[in-house]
């Protein structure tokens, strides 16, 4: 939530700050504002609500005098709905100092009362004036020295934050902190960046440097300087970003979700390139971590929304594989109930974007409590990872729609890489059947692939159809169960229509008494070749809802011919092992409602209300 863009160098910025605005919208936003010191020294502001074209479009019909030492914001409304007086940038000394703020500052009541009552005026209902406004006081309670200003203000702040600052009086100077929201720093040559996410600024320059926890940066053309809270120098870590600005463009697809579902085989293919060796899963990452695995009597897979859904796929792999218990929770309701944990217990985060606040506060909690943690991510530098004790990168690219899919497959193809590396340390898997699953996951780009260019067509005017559908029900047993919550999320998050999964075995237990005549139902049938038992009590699900008038759209294997005397539409995914149909059987899901809110005139990569990362609790 919220995209965070800064820029000191040689040239204009306000293009600049708006087109890593533009990269950044994907996370989801209200309302825009950006914030320049012009070639005269002076402060300019302006902010609208609404989308970014709006305030481009109020640029152009009013120009704001430019420079080279800005800010820019989109905000997603927490503390004051989305108007334009609540838009970020906030001002403040005089309108002279510009902040602007990813988060939420918990204390900002007690911090207002107290400025109010000295006399200070505010202009907008927001959490964010209150730290421009303390900023502004301590700007001259410490001789207009902006670096020590500003660690005076976060040291009184409490929550989740990332601020940025600038003041006419130090232009080419930004300043910036973090603490538990997400900030990178892009290095270029004579110009230096500040953003929430690489892609802000990955036109520009490929190397970065991740911020720490609790730390304050000051960019300036010729160099960066990090301090902890307290104004101690610290070391921070260089990366190069893997990928170019063009990977987050749409290419000519007609939207990203479109280009992402795509990518697909490449996502699960560049996951897995580099992890297997003579037939085994060996991951780099992880070396000299042998013993940690070894030790293990319990893992715990947190997450939220999709990747809690790969996290249950994982769970049937990494039993299978490590003959380890596994649990998957609810990142955000992980440490609230008190859970049973030690320094034998591995939780595994899962997170694309490495900044979901809920997933990151569960593995503090972890840590705290003396567990082994390892995060699956798709974001060099983010938090997550820096939090956790190994880490495991899917390598999906990046992934901009907020609907995710290809990091879906990725997230479960490392959970499936992560089981069959620890089978192998552990022992729990012989060296020919680790060999199988190596062969299989290594087909799976090739049969994604063959599913878009066979079904993909067919499926979304499948969907066109549909498009006057009010409801869509999704069964699944075994593996297929967390497929359908996923089929069903995707269903709700992009189409706005009500859509549920089930576990298939529940279906008697309630969820029939949904079943009327024209309910559409997709059913995930598992191969009747290795899960003949789990096949023919699909296949009696099938005709139980569509003997009471369902219309059963069934996700079958090629040759399965048990179904078809039972089902309205059959949607076809190569041959699989079945711990590996999940891969398969998802993408029919990910076209069908990509195809259903497209039907629909609907907005597929920014669906109303909804933000690609999470970043508060």
């Amino acid at each position: 939530m919220c995209g965070i863009v800064g820029y000191v160098g040689p040239r204009q910025s306000q293009a600049i700050l708006l087109a890593g605005l533009s990269r950044l919208e994907y996370r989801g936003y209200d309302s825009a504002g950006i914030a320049v010191i012009d070639a005269d020294g002076d402060l300019g502001m302006r902010k609208r609500a609404g989308k970014l074209s709006i305030l481009r479009d109020n640029l152009k019909d009013v120009p704001l005098a430019d420079g080279t030492t800005g800010i820019g914001h989109t905000r997603w409304a927490t503390h004051g709905g989305p108007t334009d007086a609540n838009a970020h940038p906030h001002l403040a000394d005089d309108d002279k100092l510009a902040v602007i703020h990813n988060g939420i500052i918990e204390n900002f009541s007690e911090i207002k009362a107290e400025l109010v009552s000295e006399g200070f005026v505010f202009r907008s209902e927001t959490d964010t004036e209150v730290a421009a406004v303390l900023l502004g006081r301590e700007y001259r309670a410490h001789g207009n020295d902006l670096a020590a200003a500003f660690r005076a203000v976060v040291q009184r702040l409490e929550g989740a934050f990332t601020l940025l600052a600038l003041h006419q009086d130090h232009p080419g100077l930004v300043v910036g902190a973090r603490r538990n929201s997400p900030l990178v720093i892009g290095i270029g040559e004579g110009e230096n960046f500040l953003a929430s996410d690489v892609a802000a600024f990955v036109e520009h320059t490929r190397f970065a440097l991740a911020i720490g926890q609790d730390e304050i940066v000051a960019i300036t053309p010729e160099g960066v300087t990090v301090t902890d809270f307290a104004g101690n120098p610290v070391e921070v870590e260089p990366f190069e970003v893997l990928w170019d600005a063009a990977a987050a463009d749409k290419g000519g697809w007609p939207s990203f979700m479109a280009k992402e579902v795509s990518e697909e085989p490449e996502a699960v293919a560049n996951t897995l390139r580099g992890r297997m060796r003579d037939g085994q899963v060996v991951i780099p990452e992880l070396d000299g971590l042998d013993g940690l695995f070894a030790g293990i009597t319990r893992i715990i897979v947190i997450a939220c929304g999709t990747a809690a859904y790969a996290g249950m796929v994982g769970k049937y792999a990494l039993e299978q594989w490590t003959r380890v218990p596994v649990d998957v929770e609810l990142a955000h309701e992980f440490r609230y109930r008190d859970p049973v944990i030690g320094a034998d217990t591995l939780v595994v985060s899962i997170s694309q974007s490495g900044e979901t606040m809920d997933t990151l506060m569960a593995v503090k909690y972890a840590r705290e409590r003396g567990a082994k943690t390892l995060s699956i991510c798709n974001t060099q530098g983010a938090t997550i990872p820096r939090e956790s004790d190994a880490i495991v990168y899917t390598h999906a690219g990046p992934e901009v729609a907020v609907a995710s899919t290809k990091a879906f497959v990725a997230q479960i193809t490392a959970l499936y890489l992560l089981a069959l590396h620890i089978g192998r340390v552990r022992g729990s898997l012989s060296p020919t059947e680790a060999a199988q699953q190596v062969l299989e996951l290594e087909a799976i780009p090739d049969k994604i692939t063959r599913i878009l260019h066979l079904e993909q067509a067919r499926i979304e005017q499948f969907a066109a159809w549909m498009a006057d559908t009010r409801s869509v029900l999704f069964l699944g047993r075994h593996v297929g169960y967390p497929i359908a919550l996923e089929g069903a999320l995707k269903l709700k998050e992009i189409s706005y229509i009500h859509a549920e999964g089930f576990a298939a075995g529940e279906l008697k237990h309630g969820p029939i008494a949904l079943i009327e005549p024209g309910q559409p139902v997709f059913v995930i049938v598992p191969s009747p070749r290795e899960s003949a038992l789990l096949h023919s009590k699909v296949v009696s699900n099938i005709q139980e809802i569509r003997a009471r008038g369902a219309r059963v759209i069934a996700v079958a294997e090629e040759g399965d011919a048990a179904v078809l005397p039972f089902a309205d539409e059959v949607l076809r995914i190569p041959l699989a092992g079945p711990l590996f149909e999940p891969l398969l059987a998802v993408v029919p899901l990910h076209i069908f409602a990509m195809g259903l809110a497209t039907a629909k005139g609907l907005d597929v990569d920014q669906p109303r209300n909804l933000a690609k990362s999470v970043t508060v609790e």
